[in-house]
């Protein structure tokens, strides 16, 4: 009997050893195998984490026809040092060195070195770009401080929020289509608040465009207020920042300014000799006053009350009408009341009817003179 009970207790002994190979599994773990293996990896958080912080500064660039974000060497090695919480993340190897950390994420497929396509210093610059737009990969896939650029390779998870956005695009497709069956006071509303956003965004570009030329002209300097209005890929803090960066291109000549100097002073000159006068003017806005009143006071409503009195007085073409035809000659056919068209034809008629009468009295006064 004791042999059997300790047969029995080796055979236990060998399945659990052999459930566990090299005897790396903590015996005291209250975690399933299964929930274990599904277990996100630590570096791939770390990565997520890091990649969604506002402490590291990252720009967007085209990596063989792709857009991905990446950062700077040394930009991640001061993020580090300023934010060591990070790394707790990474738990076991949260004591790991910057470089180590880079270059398992670099194993890991996580993020990809890159260098910048264009090396050489462009003409009127004092040196390379600080964020170049375009990038290819780097043959040694190793962490570097000085001059290196890491790309992240994986998707970002999307935000709740752009989830919604994306899915309100059908709707407010839609309700742009049903515009025209708006109340009047909403289509005012809507109106209103359109051409105020294209006035804003007019005077904003045409005060960018007025400080940048003021400021080449007179002190040679390129300072463009709100940099970043009119970039593809920006956050609200960069969209709406209002000093730019210091300008890293060489002071152009005095030649230069002057030319542009004359020049718009010969634009501004054109300009204002073919300005519209002041009756082309009032006829481009009551034109213009008149196309938006009709897009305003159209309703369903009217339009089908419309199509109902039009519909009874509609006389088929092909069917000749001997009564209007019989009883009426050419001269003296009148138009409908409604065609303006055919009042214009027969005023003009009269006039030249009572022109010719007039010549006539004129020849026969002439001709008892003589």
């Amino acid at each position: 009997m004791k042999k059997s009970g300790g047969a029995a207790d080796k055979k236990r002994v060998r399945r659990s050893s052999g459930a566990v190979p090299n005897g790396t599994r903590d015996l005291n773990s209250d975690t399933p195998p299964r929930k274990q293996a599904a277990k996100k990896d630590v570096f791939q958080l770390f990565a997520e984490k890091v990649r969604d912080h506002k402490g590291l500064v990252s720009r967007w660039a085209v990596l063989q026809e792709t857009r991905v974000e990446y950062f700077r060497g040394k930009d991640f090695v001061s993020f580090l040092k300023n934010h060591p919480e990070i790394k707790d993340i990474l738990e076991s190897n949260k004591n790991l060195e910057v470089e180590e950390i880079v270059d398992t994420l670099l194993s890991k497929n996580l993020l990809v070195r890159c260098d910048r396509v264009v090396k050489t210093v462009r003409p009127g610059k004092k040196k390379l770009s600080t964020w170049p737009a375009h990038l290819e990969i780097f043959p040694d896939q190793v962490f570097s401080e000085n001059d290196s650029f890491f790309a992240w390779t994986f998707v970002k998870q999307r935000p709740l929020w752009q989830t919604l956005l994306s899915l309100s695009w059908p709707v407010l497709t839609l309700a742009i289509c049903l515009f025209p069956i708006y109340p009047h006071g909403c289509k005012l509303l809507i109106l209103y608040s359109c051409a105020g956003l294209l006035l804003l965004i007019f005077s904003l570009l045409s005060l960018r465009a007025t400080v940048f030329g003021a400021l080449y002209i007179i002190l040679g300097k390129r300072v463009w207020l709100f940099p970043n209005i009119l970039a593809e890929e920006a956050t609200l803090g960069e969209l709406f920042r209002l000093w730019p960066n210091k300008d890293e291109e060489e002071r152009p000549k005095w030649t230069t300014r002057l030319f542009y100097a004359l020049l718009a002073v010969l634009v501004m000159l054109l300009l204002r000799h073919h300005a519209p006068d002041e009756a082309a003017r009032a006829r481009y806005q009551k034109r213009m006053s008149n196309i938006i009143d009709d897009v305003l006071e159209w309703s369903p409503s009217l339009a089908l009350s419309g199509m109902m009195e039009k519909q009874p007085t509609m006389v088929n073409a092909t069917e000749p009408n001997d009564f209007t035809d019989s009883g009426q000659t050419d001269s003296e056919k009148v138009p409908p009341a409604g065609d303006e068209g055919g009042e214009t034809i027969l005023e003009q008629h009269e006039d030249e009817e009572i022109k010719n009468i007039e010549d006539a009295a004129d020849q026969h006064q002439h001709q008892d003179h003589i």
